[in-house]
């Protein structure tokens, strides 16, 4: 069968690209063409867009870049239609994959969702659209399943793909923590705290030097960097001071060296908690008190990382709009560095979640759902 995926951001990449290898072990036929990454890439098929070409987030953001966004949805929309392929599977990224779903929905082309949009937090309007266009969603949060019962939208729950990812990693890096140290060029006698802060320059920009500052203050720890796929390395240079190292393409690695996290909301919070290393939420917005407000009033959910929605209770510190100062981000962290209750309740935390999780391969899960639902096409 011929498979035609839409990735927007480098987490999508990386889930796309399991999911396309166990399709291709489940279907010796297939063919595979998509707007993605190199994960996808290596995995086989034509790469028509880079996600890199297509990362906009924020409305002004966005605004500045409409005729881009405009020029690659009707590119996608004309390379679907002349390719014609069986399925078209969007992951994520709803800004521009649902007004795909409303225009392969017009031509009769079967259209699968995997990695549900998060209507449930902002947005729950767009159910609308999901049952209008969307012919099977496949879901990687356990919580999303009575979401969407509640909207009469039957989905498929078929484990998360980050349980895949660090289970992947965990069998295959065997690195000692010397040797992580000297290839990096880190200074052996001082534990790492891990900086996170999110995959595109305006997310870096605003969250990572309240990160740094911070870290000033536990001088016997140093501050490392997980530089985001897709951002060239000249970006960072002005970040990078006495003191403050960075990793490329090593972030799993990082993770497993590190005693503590600072992690920008999104799939890395997960992947960090799945790493089982104690973590702080940081995430800042323009005009804090009004986002504060926003997310107060307007908001549907409590929390706004992964591992808290969850788990349906505040596990991980979230320091969001208002809250994100330094002086909480440094009281949080004396909280959880050096073995103390904050730390032992994270850990232990982890462990419920994992079990929330379990353990089946979600793309193996996803394959094979979307193969037999495409039978019954």
């Amino acid at each position: 069968m011929k498979y035609y995926l839409v990735v927007g951001e480098a987490s999508g990449d990386l889930h796309a690209s399991n999911l396309m290898r166990a399709l291709k072990e489940k279907d010796a036929q297939a063919e595979f063409r998509f707007l993605g990454g190199d994960l996808m890439q290596a995995v086989g098929g034509t790469l028509v867009k880079h996600y890199k070409e297509m990362a906009f987030m924020g409305f002004v953001t966005v605004l500045l870049h409409l005729p881009t966004i405009l020029r690659n949805l009707s590119a996608c929309k004309t390379d679907i239609l002349s390719w014609q392929p069986d399925v078209v599977i969007l992951v994520d990224y709803p800004g521009f994959n649902l007004k795909i779903a409303a225009f392969t929905k017009k031509y009769g082309i079967p259209t699968y969702y995997y990695i549900s949009p998060k209507i449930w937090a902002w947005k729950e309007g767009r159910i609308k659209q999901i049952k209008k266009n969307i012919d099977e969603l496949f879901s990687i949060l356990p919580f999303e399943v009575d979401f969407y019962r509640k909207h009469q939208y039957p989905i498929h729950y078929v484990g998360n793909p980050c349980v895949d990812a660090i289970k992947a990693f965990k069998a295959q890096y065997k690195e000692e923590k010397t040797a992580f140290y000297q290839k990096n060029n880190l200074t052996l006698d001082k534990p790492i705290i891990a900086l996170l802060a999110g995959s595109r320059k305006k997310e870096i920009e605003d969250n990572l030097p309240k990160m740094l500052y911070a870290t000033k203050e536990f001088r016997h720890y140093q501050a490392v960097i997980a530089a985001a796929p897709g951002i060239d390395p000249s970006y960072y240079a002005p970040y990078i001071k006495e003191g403050v190292s960075i990793v490329y393409d090593q972030t799993y690695a990082l993770l497993s060296h590190s005693s503590v996290a600072l992690v920008t909301s999104g799939t890395a919070t997960l992947e960090t908690a799945l790493l089982d290393v104690p973590q702080i939420v940081c995430y800042a917005t323009p005009i804090p008190p009004v986002i504060s407000w926003l997310k107060k009033h307007f908001l549907k959910v409590e929390y706004i990382s992964l591992v808290n929605l969850i788990l349906n209770k505040e596990l991980i510190p979230e320091l969001v709009a208002k809250d994100y100062t330094i002086k909480n981000l440094t009281q949080e962290l004396q909280g959880i560095l050096g073995g103390g209750e904050k730390r032992k309740k994270q850990l232990s935390g982890y462990q419920e979640l994992k079990s929330c999780l379990g353990e089946d391969s979600a793309s193996e899960k996803a394959a094979t759902a979307i193969i037999n639902c495409l039978g019954k096409e």
